[in-house]
């Protein structure tokens, strides 16, 4: 069974086609990235998925149940951390756990809510009021909001926006644990590393349309070329290399250049080239291309 069960979503606003013939299965247990530029249809996406907005076509199920025909057992296996800091500025953190808990049915939840807060580093703040909190820890608290019923599929939109370091530490350590007892998350983020670094699957979005679905590895692999960044004694480089200049610089008497290469055999060819004309390298690295390497050519080629 799918955790989420996406087939052919549509959404129009007005004449705005926010989403058109979506369609993902994400599957139990699975870390998957959702991104896209601003207005690609990530938040319509979520909302959809969590009820908060309505397809005009296509249906959504979580863990096989229909978000629309079977919403509260739909709600009750999803945990969604929203993008906007929305909170009950009369409540303390602990109160506003427990009046989520309450909406779940679940009378008797402080210990797991001070498992979820002790996690986030929430404890010394169960008792201070809402609105007295900072943003990044307003932050932290609509994750324990998302959490507090333990629910089997989390959907983290923007988590981490406008966070501290320490915030996205503890926010992926705990996350983290949670994939591996099986939680299936789904992330939106515009920091592209933290995707990198969690998702294994990954659907980019642009203008409302699925335009990339492959594992994180894969979509690097087929997309994107890596760099050889040599530095040489001299500044000096064979003419049959020219071609494949990324940049030159000097810094301090090192000449640095960045060749860019398609497969790791061509590694072997260009020190060769090097050997044959007397070029003494100085240092070799190898620069892997990275995810936002993928997803600035992937949008550069859909919006030619």
């Amino acid at each position: 069974m799918s955790a989420i069960e996406i087939r052919n979503i549509n959404k129009n606003y007005g004449d705005l086609k926010a989403l058109q013939n979506v369609s993902l299965n994400i599957g139990e247990g699975e870390f998957f990235g959702l991104l896209g530029p601003n207005g690609a249809g990530k938040t319509t996406l979520i909302s959809i998925i969590a009820g908060l907005a309505r397809a005009d076509s296509g249906d959504v199920r979580i863990l096989g149940h229909d978000v629309i025909d079977d919403f509260q057992a739909a709600r009750k296996n999803l945990g969604v951390v929203p993008q906007e800091l929305v909170f009950d500025p009369f409540f303390t953190v602990r109160e506003t756990l427990r009046l989520q808990s309450g909406y779940f049915g679940l009378n008797k939840n402080d210990d797991w809510i001070d498992e979820v807060m002790h996690n986030l580093d929430l404890s010394d703040k169960a008792n201070v009021n809402m609105r007295a909190l900072s943003g990044g820890m307003k932050r932290r608290v609509l994750v324990a909001l998302a959490l507090v019923h333990k629910p089997p599929v989390i959907v983290l939109d923007e988590p981490t926006a406008g966070v501290d370091v320490e915030l996205r530490q503890t926010l992926w350590q705990f996350i983290g644990r949670l994939n591996q007892e099986k939680h299936t998350i789904v992330l939106t983020t515009h920091y592209l590393e933290e995707a990198q670094t969690w998702c294994n699957r990954i659907a980019m979005l642009q203008r409302g349309e699925i335009v990339a679905l492959d594992t994180t590895e894969a979509l690097i692999k087929r997309v994107s070329e890596s760099q050889l960044v040599l530095k040489l004694a001299e500044n000096r480089l064979p003419e049959s290399l020219k071609p494949l200049i990324v940049t030159q610089d000097t810094i301090e008497a090192s000449h640095i250049w960045t060749l860019r290469i398609n497969q790791y055999d061509e590694i072997e060819k260009i020190l060769q080239i090097l050997r044959e004309n007397s070029v003494t390298v100085s240092d070799i690295q190898l620069k892997q291309a990275d995810l936002e390497d993928v997803f600035v050519q992937i949008m550069n080629t859909r919006n030619r």
